[in-house]
């Protein structure tokens, strides 16, 4: 869990929030039902009204998913590749129907039944392009219903600003009451530009981010799983998924392949043990002609 926009959000509420205190106000001072509503309805209403309202339902469907933002390494995506890569050159391809059984991942496990059920590599290739582009564009509709809401929301701030203002017009004979009155108009506004640059944009990026996280790890796995598919060698296929990979990502989460550690999501097995026995021998036989 990567809590970036949680902890964001927060600690520029907190820096506002200390503003005022210090400023000697009070926070109640901002928080008015009227301006509140107005901007905050309002500019969800004309999202959905920019939009569908299948848009609208994929949009909070993703929320939860930009706070939690949920990542897998890519090194943990590398090992678990390699390892597959072991399986099939040692058990042949048809092994790996009893690997995708075991594995969680629904785009993995679809790549590796279809090359146990022989797919041909371009007709798969194609396959998983499609698929991969499918989800982005499903992920940057739900972005940009939150970055939309963002564009909205400032001007919507204007509108309840204005309305506020000629109500304070039409109260011109009460000159005591006018300072809270203006104060209070320019609430409006407040919220508006609060929520477009504290919520909605952020969300937005956030979601845009994911999902180019996201389309890097099925491209890793797409690329792996053809390589094993075309019977690469397991070294050589990780180090070819490790430069696809920025080292900055490689140095967060860990060496991979170098360190011989198996992937998280299953367990060493005999036919792994026997590529890297394998392999080993390879190594022996070339010094030794050497």
């Amino acid at each position: 869990m990567d809590p970036a926009t949680l902890v964001g959000i927060v600690i520029a509420f907190g820096a506002l929030f200390a503003m005022i205190t210090l400023e000697g106000s009070y926070v109640s001072s901002i928080l008015l039902p009227a301006p509140m509503i107005l901007v905050f309805v309002a500019t969800i209403a004309v999202g959905i009204a920019g939009g569908t309202i299948q848009d609208a339902l994929l949009a909070f469907k993703s929320l939860p998913r930009a706070f939690k933002g949920k990542t897998t390494p890519p090194t943990q995506i590398i090992d678990q590749v390699v390892q597959l890569a072991e399986t099939a050159r040692t058990s042949g391809l048809l092994s790996l129907e009893q690997e995708a059984d075991n594995v969680n991942d629904p785009f993995l496990r679809g790549a590796l039944q279809n090359i146990a059920d022989g797919t041909d590599g371009d007709e798969l290739r194609m396959l998983l392009e499609d698929e991969i582009s499918t989800r982005a564009r499903s992920d940057r509709t739900a972005a940009k219903f939150f970055t939309s809401l963002g564009g909205y929301a400032p001007t919507i701030g204007i509108v309840g600003t204005v309305v506020s203002l000629t109500h304070v017009l039409e109260n011109l004979d009460t000159p005591d009451t006018l300072g809270p009155m203006i104060a209070a108009a320019f609430v409006a506004t407040l919220w508006g530009l609060l929520s477009a640059n504290f919520l909605w944009l952020p969300i937005g990026s956030r979601l845009k981010r994911l999902s180019d996280l996201e389309v890097d790890r099925m491209t890793l796995l797409m690329e792996g799983a053809l390589a094993v598919q075309s019977g690469s060698q397991p070294r050589l296929l990780g180090e070819r998924l490790r430069a696809m990979v920025s080292a900055e990502a490689l140095n967060k989460s860990g060496k991979s392949g170098k360190s011989g550690k198996p992937a998280k999501s299953g367990k060493t097995t005999k036919a792994g043990k026997a590529a890297q026995t394998s392999d080993e021998n390879d190594d022996t036989d070339i010094f030794q002609a050497a």
